[in-house]
């Protein structure tokens, strides 16, 4: 039977079990949008190109899987750039498909053409693979092609397109094959190499676990549940690995802000890295509180990318492969011999807790609550954390808000959604949709979800609230608002002293978040006291629309009393790497 291309490239998807699609139609797309919804696609037309981009990246990170964004030839794929661009840095396999004029009008000599640019030379070193469908009988190859690049290695993005005649040309083809006939997939580690990892974690007497980013997005939390109960030991998670594995929750700190993992990396003897780049947030696992056991400390290492062995430091034993290959290599090795509780896993998880408790208790003095002392962003945090509904999916966004809730956070949720590596804010929205969208076109259940943010980065992409009322979305925002980027009114008070003008940081105090989301048909709440911001988040969730609750927070806190930020600003120092 004869197959439209644009049938054809959602067959391809389809095998790889996706089923989700964000982008704006326009000519080149119709065809392939209708066909989408018919075969039963979620199908997510944003307000902007570079929300659908950022959609999509949520939504590989919920699932697992690669996404597809679209955006229409000139303007529409120039807009989502910045998603592209995001996505190779924060490691996301999203395909980004455009449309294209004929080829015919690229190789005339000609001025004052309608909507159209050179595509490729502006992405393809954006992306890991770039392509264009220039015939039909193309069409398995390059989408193929762009699955094996974006999933293989280091993942990240591809950008694909095709001039306009060719997505309505016919294909004469069989049935998409299963992704495991053409593409390496859960690739295992070396088998000897495992042995010797087995043994070391063995030998250890402080082994810790260092969990990053990918273990949420290769969705191996149960398989790391099981390998940690093995080794016994404290779970460490890094600033990008902040999604918690059921289970392992009372186990589970961050490195950094988190004490009680500062003391296990010192005192460790063994670091198992899964899922990390050992970058700046980790100081590369060399420096700082990596310093005092360096000498004696073994390092195994998960990584899909042989290129990344032993570049940011030494590594002992590799393991090169999936971690859905190779972590249940590591359970299997480990089965029958399963370790007793490391020395200071009991003190780690009793100390982790108590600062978490104390911290709770700390914000609460730095707001009474009944409006007598301002808002401190910390407590601003606590309690909206501590509002966070069960089973809900967590998405972060904002500078000086970001960092508090790295501290000061009371939930451990299973899914945690924030731009982590490029810094990218105003992804909040746009993540919130394409993730709770995704979760419920894989699962079939619809799950709650919390973004908390902050006034700066909510208003890059606000019109997306239409989407998630359009959508039905169960979506909380719960916004800090001190009419300022505190991030960079902080930067300039350290920079030049109190008392300076804190060029283009303000802005006017008159804007209503809660009444800018009542006109787009959300439910919209107003807090000015500590005390009243659950009750709040109550009422949003009761209401059955989606909810946004303004929640004035003290600018002078927000933007000089970010905890840990000395810390933080480690990861840019040249002196700590």
């Amino acid at each position: 039977m004869a197959v439209p291309v644009y049938e054809r490239i959602l067959q391809l998807l389809e095998a790889e079990g996706i089923n989700t699609l964000f982008g704006i139609p326009d000519p080149n797309f119709v065809h392939m949008f209708l066909a989408a919804e018919r075969r039963g696609w979620t199908v997510v037309a944003p307000h902007h190109e570079a929300a659908a981009g950022f959609m999509a990246e949520a939504a590989s990170r919920i699932t697992g899987k690669p996404a597809l964004a679209i955006g229409t030839l000139g303007p529409g794929i120039a807009n989502a750039a910045p998603a592209i661009q995001c996505a190779l840095v924060e490691n996301s396999p999203v395909i980004y498909l455009s449309g294209q004029r004929a080829r015919v009008t690229e190789q005339r000599v000609r001025r004052g053409r309608i909507q159209f640019v050179k595509q490729m030379p502006l992405f393809e070193n954006s992306v890991k693979y770039a392509a264009s469908i220039e015939y039909a009988d193309q069409t398995d190859e390059i989408i193929r092609q762009a699955i094996r690049a974006v999933l293989g290695g280091t993942p990240g993005p591809a950008y694909i397109e095709y001039p306009a005649h060719v997505i309505l040309e016919e294909l004469n083809v069989p049935e998409p094959v299963a992704p495991e006939r053409y593409r390496l997939v859960n690739q295992g580690a070396d088998i000897d190499r495992v042995k010797e990892a087995a043994e070391l974690i063995r030998a250890a007497k402080n082994p810790i676990i260092l969990v990053g980013h990918a273990v949420h997005t290769t969705r191996m939390g149960a398989a790391v549940k099981e390998l940690a109960l093995l080794m016994n030991c404290p779970v460490v998670q890094t600033s990008g690995g902040t999604s918690y594995i059921e289970g392992l929750e009372d186990r589970t700190f961050q490195y950094v802000f988190s004490n009680a993992s500062i003391e296990a990396v010192t005192e460790s003897d063994l670091c198992l890295a899964l899922g990390t780049e050992l970058g700046e947030p980790v100081h590369y696992g060399r420096t700082r509180y990596w310093e005092k056991n360096e000498a004696i400390r073994k390092w195994i290492y998960v990584e899909q990318d042989p290129s990344a062995i032993g570049v940011n430091r030494p590594i002992d034993v590799p393991l090169v492969g999936d971690l859905r290959g190779v972590v249940p290599q590591l359970v299997a090795a480990l089965k029958d011999t399963p370790r007793a509780p490391a020395p200071g896993l009991a003190k780690f998880m009793k100390d982790g807790q108590a600062e978490l408790d104390e911290l709770a208790a700390e914000s609460r003095t730095k707001s009474d609550g009944h409006g007598n002392l301002p808002i401190h962003t910390s407590r601003f945090v606590v309690e909206a954390s501590e509002a966070f509904p069960k089973d809900g999916i967590l998405i972060r966004d904002g500078g000086a808000t970001v960092i508090f809730q790295w501290t000061y956070s009371q939930c451990k949720p299973h899914d945690v959604i924030w731009n982590q590596n490029f810094g990218h804010i105003g992804t909040g929205l746009p993540y919130a949709t394409g993730a709770m969208l995704a979760d419920q076109a894989a699962t079939g259940k619809v799950r709650p979800g919390m973004l908390i943010t902050s006034d700066s980065s909510f208003m890059f992409h606000i019109a997306e609230l239409e989407t998630a009322v359009r959508t039905k979305l169960p979506l909380v925002c719960v916004v800090g608002v001190d009419n300022q980027w505190g991030l960079e009114v902080g930067v300039y008070k350290r920079t030049f002293g109190q008392g300076t003008e804190e060029t283009g940081t303000h802005w006017s105090k008159d804007v209503r978040f809660d009444k800018v989301a009542e006109g787009f048909g959300c439910h919209g709440e107003y807090v000015t006291k500590a005390e009243d911001i659950k009750p709040a988040i109550e009422r949003c969730y009761a209401s059955g629309k989606v909810g946004v609750v303004h929640v004035v927070i003290d600018p002078k806190a927000n933007s000089e009393e970010m905890p840990k930020y000395k810390e933080f600003r480690t990861w840019y120092a040249e002196g700590s790497q």
